[in-house]
């Protein structure tokens, strides 16, 4: 219920004050372009008009139209010195954005690694190092103490054992590559026939 009529807060514009001078300035740019134009048709048409009055022999007229043409073309140029001015303005204005996001992003980069810094200091460098140099100088002297357990007989044997080993995998026959001797299958004896009463009788009659 509370998110239904609660207050909905307004998103945060990303428009700087910057930004909206910037598009002041473009605007009143392409008002001025707009205007130019206007000025060029009308100085256009004045110049058509003058000549066709000055062919029906109005010379005074045709005169007081090209004073009119040469007021509207010194406006002209005019207005292009001040659409000049307006581009340079934005552009610099519009580097002076760029230059402000760097200035930021250094400023960033800066606290980051300072925070980094912070943390790394000289004294904890060298306190992970000397832990890391000791440790090391530990199992140093434990491999020492286990290796100095064994004497020159025992070093010797287990040279002595390392070389049976070899010798062990040297002597080994190699597999043979011919192929094996088929083996015939054993046949059953043939069961001798049985000889039938009749015939064993008949024979003792006899």
């Amino acid at each position: 219920m509370g998110s239904l009529f609660g207050k909905h807060k307004k998103p945060v514009s990303r428009v700087t004050e910057q930004d909206k001078a910037v598009l002041q300035l473009k605007q009143q740019r392409d008002k001025l372009k707009q205007y130019q134009k206007r000025i060029e048709v009308n100085l256009e048409r004045d110049r058509q008009l003058a000549k066709k009055l000055l062919n029906e022999g109005k010379r005074e007229r045709a005169k007081l139209l090209l004073k009119k043409k040469k007021y509207q073309e010194k406006l002209l140029q005019n207005t292009d010195n001040q659409l000049e001015k307006l581009e340079q303005l934005t552009h610099d204005l519009e580097f002076a954005q760029v230059e402000v996001q760097v200035l930021d992003g250094l400023r960033t980069g800066n606290e980051a690694l300072k925070k980094v810094n912070d943390i790394l200091n000289i004294d904890e460098i060298e306190k992970i190092l000397d832990e890391t140099r000791e440790g090391i100088e530990k199992q140093r002297e434990i491999d020492e103490l286990i290796s100095g357990q064994l004497t020159e007989e025992d070093d010797d044997a287990v040279e002595a054992e390392l070389e049976a080993i070899l010798d062990v995998g040297d002597q080994l026959p190699d597999v043979p590559a011919d192929k094996l001797p088929e083996v015939e299958e054993d046949r059953e004896p043939e069961r001798p026939q049985k000889v039938k009463k009749t015939a064993t009788k008949v024979a003792a009659l006899a």
